[in-house]
């Protein structure tokens, strides 16, 4: 008799699976998959998307459509706990889902404890679908003045928000926005320096300020506090900090690392539940933390697909090996890309362009199953 398979969350690591529902369906299996919207937007063309580069479906699957035609189930709404005891979830609706297997991507999500509630003009970059919000609201406010745009982080991610901020205003003339990056101690401070100094350079040479040595304390409509009391006057903000994983985990008392992440073993399973899996950035890798980039998630793809099987079919399952290093490209919004693969460090319309065709090939391999 066949079981039921949930997956939540249709990003990155759960790419394979959803692209091949048919075959747990053909296996006699029930597939249901959970999620707060009926696309998933590709979060590496994100910036790429606000700067008008792409429109938004070119970055996005089908996900409940996908699902559909393959004979599952696509239930439209969150996950905010699980039953591990009695393998059941628990949804925003209060309606509840139970299942054999189930497999977690539900991403990481943008702290907001620094901004009050009902502030307007502040938004996260994730999910990637307040972007389309943000080019909105800023598109209607450059016609009229020029307007500051300001960018908490000082991470890969504040600097293509920027970038791409510039790229979308680039056309407005004497209104093009003051762009400020509010970086904290260090802007990034996690890459090599040769990469460091090329992205600075590539923002400051578009007039793009980054500011160093100060946190940002609390932020309110219209106006930023650091922790040296400095303030400062701005009329759009982004929240580009550092992501924390899906609380989910830590409410419903499940092992967790310290993060706050689903602690998975090397088969990405659940260290007190094998039938619970997991995989991106709302998962913590027990064998050696990973970094929150998707090129993890793209890598636990086939893993995670093996091993849902393996679980409902009762067969052997598969290890996750992170792998090596990994390539690192940032969009900088005017055409060209800064490019990392170990000690190789270039930039360059060269750098733009590898991103762009390894971005869209990914994508276009996902979305074919919107055409088949």
């Amino acid at each position: 008799m066949g079981k039921h398979l949930v997956l939540v969350g249709g990003g990155h690591a759960h790419m394979v699976t959803l692209a091949n529902l048919h075959h747990f369906i053909e296996k006699g299996h029930r597939v249901t998959v959970i999620g707060p919207s009926a696309y998933h937007y590709y979060s590496g063309m994100g910036p790429g998307m606000l700067g008008k580069t792409y429109a938004p479906e070119d970055i996005r699957f089908a996900t409940q459509y996908g699902v559909e035609k393959q004979g599952g189930v696509f239930i439209l709404g969150k996950v905010v706990r699980v039953d591990p005891e009695g393998k059941t979830v628990i949804l925003e609706s209060g309606d509840a889902v139970s299942y054999d297997v189930i497999s977690f991507n539900t991403g990481s999500y943008v702290p907001r404890s620094m901004v009050k509630d009902g502030e307007k003009d502040v938004v996260s970059v994730k999910p990637i679908e307040k972007l389309m919000d943000a080019q909105r609201r800023i598109l209607e406010q450059v016609p009229r003045k020029q307007i500051t745009v300001s960018i908490i982080g000082g991470g890969p991610s504040a600097a293509e928000i920027a970038g791409n901020v510039w790229r979308l205003t680039r056309d407005h003339g004497p209104n093009r926005p003051k762009i400020q990056i509010f970086a904290g101690k260090k802007f990034l401070s996690q890459v090599p320096d040769t990469m460091r100094s090329k992205a600075a350079l590539s923002l400051k040479k578009r007039g793009i300020e980054i500011l160093e040595k100060d946190y940002v304390k609390a932020i309110k409509t219209g106006q930023i506090t650091l922790e040296s009391g400095q303030r400062h006057d701005t009329d759009f903000i982004f929240l580009a900090i550092g992501v924390k994983p899906s609380p989910i985990f830590k409410e419903s008392d499940l092992p967790t690392g310290p993060d706050g992440g689903l602690l998975v073993n090397k088969y990405l399973q659940c260290t007190a539940y094998p039938e619970i899996f997991g995989g991106g950035d709302c998962i913590y890798f027990k064998d050696r933390p990973l970094d929150k980039v998707g090129v993890y998630a793209v890598r636990q793809n086939p893993v995670l697909y093996q091993n849902l099987m393996a679980s409902l079919e009762e067969t052997g399952l598969q290890p996750f090996d992170p792998g090596g290093d990994y390539l690192l490209i940032f969009n900088m919004g005017d055409g060209t890309g800064i490019l990392r693969k170990k000690r190789l460090v270039f930039g360059g319309r060269l750098g733009f362009f590898i991103k762009d065709y390894i971005d869209r090939k990914f994508i276009r391999k996902f979305q074919a199953i919107e055409q088949t």
